[in-house]
């Protein structure tokens, strides 16, 4: 009675690209109390129609089996198909895309494998839509890629689940839609929603009448208007629901079926009031089962992870209880995406943000096994745990720096990462940030009067060693070697701890010059003191001359040494050099002066002894010449 008590109404149009192949079917039975609508895109264009043909007739031929529009039955009707099409007989494995719409004349529910899309519209406003299961989609999810480029995008075919899909095959089933009356829903394959965007079927459908042939021919010509040049093959479909079915029984099966009961308990007490309470709980954990099965549902859409893990638990008990594999297993793949959600935001909130990020990833990769829930949660998390970590990493690079005492660098980080922080609202790392920045500040006073402090001792130890380097050079320059030596020798060790390379080079070169000095100054005592040995040979042999000369040698090297000391014992010894050469030269004279005598006497005695002979020799005054004077 529910299809004769409603009024939906189908129209649909395929057709060939321009080498007259079409890879699209369309399909669709309306049964007593189920209605089902597929709509399939085979997405290998080298391929006849056979997999979309395929795919949307084994549907067809599963649900009209068993119809029903629980999730299980419809994700048993893809199974069925995708494994119909890994097991087609041809020479290249059958693939699509597919969309199945199935109604109860009341509500709706729709699967989907592929990027073959729905959209139901109500009053002229968009109420509900599919997505793609594809890398642009997951790209728009993430708001990498924005929604008005999705249909021209190049990963837009890039599937992660089709029919023909050998493993892991994972199609997305919706939760159950109420309809309405006249809500009109529309199939379509990518040859049309690649050239027509939703905006244009938005208009069209808030324009249709109660004939859905009209609004696909309408599509159909705007989409043909267009010319597109790469136009393949496409497929429309369109669902009015001009009359949504009312069950008038309602009470009245109640009624009847408490009269029922009443009449069973009457005729077998015991017996029927233990079947009623075994149905009655039975039924009450079944349909406990399913509201928490469905809350769960809604407060993951709602982010309410927390009510959903009650809800998902209790639900997965009692199928558990109920032996129900299908919600079991759906229950468990919930759960297991609630909590990771949950370990992420306590990983969070408590600032463990590797831990988060870990726990949201895993989220996401357990949302393709839920049927997608929670995706845009889930990025919101990440993108705000990777903020989080920034603002960390921003001051762990701060501390860094702050430690090498890179403090203008450091302020830097701080100062981005206290930004960042207001920015997104995160307060405790904006105040973790203002706290490193004012350790930052205190920690740079405290280097700063550091460094001033210690630039004072530098420069008293510098005046200090500058002090006792110019005692040294007054000592050089008045030839003092030896005090300028331990001088230079104490400056030198006062600019090496404080590390005056300038200083220490000068220092050192004065130094080896003294050493240089001092050599020459031993050699030349070494020379003026074997002057004075000699001298002192000579004195004692009586060779006062000598002895003077070796002392005026030994007195001119001591002159230059600048020893008065030596000087002064080589001028005494000089003296009384001095005075030997008078003594002896007197003595000499007397001893000259008394041979002359002596010699004068006895020439006299002579002439007095002995008369002259008569010569004829001349005299001297004869012969010009002059008389000898006597030696002496």
């Amino acid at each position: 009675m529910r299809k004769q008590n409603s009024t939906f109404k189908t129209a649909f149009t395929s057709e060939a690209d321009k080498n007259l192949k079409n890879t699209d079917s369309f399909g669709y039975v309306e049964l007593d109390k189920y209605a089902c609508y597929v709509v399939a895109d085979g997405i290998d264009d080298q391929v006849d129609g056979t997999a979309a043909k395929l795919a949307v007739d084994t549907i067809i031929s599963a649900f009209t089996e068993a119809p029903s529009m629980r999730k299980g039955a419809i994700r048993r009707y893809l199974r069925a198909a995708n494994r119909a099409l890994l097991a087609a007989d041809s020479k290249m494995r059958l693939k699509a895309s597919v969309i199945v719409v199935v109604s109860d004349y009341v509500k709706l529910r729709y699967g989907q494998a592929g990027n073959a899309r729905l959209r139901l519209y109500r009053d002229g406003f968009l109420r509900l839509q599919s997505k793609d299961q594809s890398l642009s989609m997951d790209l728009v999810k993430a708001e990498k890629l924005e929604p008005d480029k999705l249909a021209k995008h190049q990963e837009r075919h890039n599937l992660y689940c089709y029919l023909g899909q050998e493993k892991e095959f994972r199609p997305y089933i919706s939760k159950k839609f109420k309809l309405s009356n006249s809500d009109a829903a529309a199939l379509m394959t990518r040859g049309l929603w690649e050239h027509v965007d939703d905006g244009i079927l938005k208009d069209a459908f808030a324009d249709a009448s109660d004939e859905p042939q009209e609004t696909v021919d309408a599509v159909e010509d705007l989409l043909l208007s267009a010319q597109p040049e790469d136009l393949g093959s496409y497929t429309f479909a369109t669902i009015f629901f001009n009359k949504v079915y009312t069950d008038p029984n309602r009470k009245r099966k109640i009624k009847r079926a408490i009269m029922i009961a009443i009449t069973i308990l009457l005729v077998l007490v015991v017996v029927a009031i233990v079947l009623i309470v075994l149905y009655n709980n039975r039924q009450k954990q079944i349909a406990s089962m399913e509201q928490n099965y469905y809350d769960t549902i809604e407060y993951i859409q709602e982010d309410n992870y927390i009510r959903a893990q009650e809800k998902c638990q209790e639900a997965l008990s009692l199928a558990e209880d109920l032996g129900d594999d299908e919600v079991r297993s759906d229950a468990d793949n919930y759960l297991k995406l609630i909590e990771s959600v949950i370990a992420g935001d306590d990983a969070l909130t408590n600032g463990e943000y590797t831990d988060a990020q870990r726990y949201f990833l895993n989220a996401q990769n357990r949302s393709r096994y839920a049927d997608n829930l929670g995706q845009d949660y889930i990025s919101d998390r990440l993108a705000q745990t990777s903020q989080y970590m920034s603002v960390y990493e921003m001051i762990s690079l701060g501390d860094t720096l702050a430690q090498g005492m890179q403090y203008e660098a450091a302020e830097e980080q701080y100062l981005a990462a206290r930004a960042l922080a207001a920015q997104i609202y995160f307060d405790t790392g904006r105040d973790d940030a203002i706290a490193a920045l004012e350790q930052l500040y205190a920690d740079q006073a405290e280097q700063e009067a550091q460094d001033a402090e210690a630039a004072q001792e530098t420069a008293t130890a510098q005046a200090a060693a500058a002090s006792v380097a110019a005692e040294g050079d007054a000592a050089f320059a008045q030839g003092e070697y030896e005090r300028a030596r331990t001088f230079y020798t104490t400056a030198l060790q006062q600019y090496t701890e404080l590390e005056d390379q300038a200083q220490i080079d000068a220092l050192t070169a004065k130094l080896a010059s003294i050493a240089a000095l001092q050599a020459d100054q031993a050699a030349l005592a070494a020379e003026a003191q074997s002057y004075a040995s000699q001298a002192e040979a000579q004195y004692s042999a009586g060779n006062f001359v000598q002895a003077k000369k070796y002392y005026l040698l030994a007195r001119d090297v001591y002159a230059q040494l600048g020893d008065d000391a030596k000087l002064s014992e080589v001028t005494r010894r000089l003296e009384v050099i001095e005075m030997g050469i008078s003594e002896q030269e007197a003595a000499e004279r007397e001893a000259a002066e008394r041979e002359a005598a002596e010699r004068e006497e006895a020439e006299q005695a002579a002439e007095t002894a002995t008369p002259a002979p008569e010569s004829t020799a001349p005299t001297p005054e004869a012969s010009g010449s002059p008389a000898p004077e006597a030696v002496g």
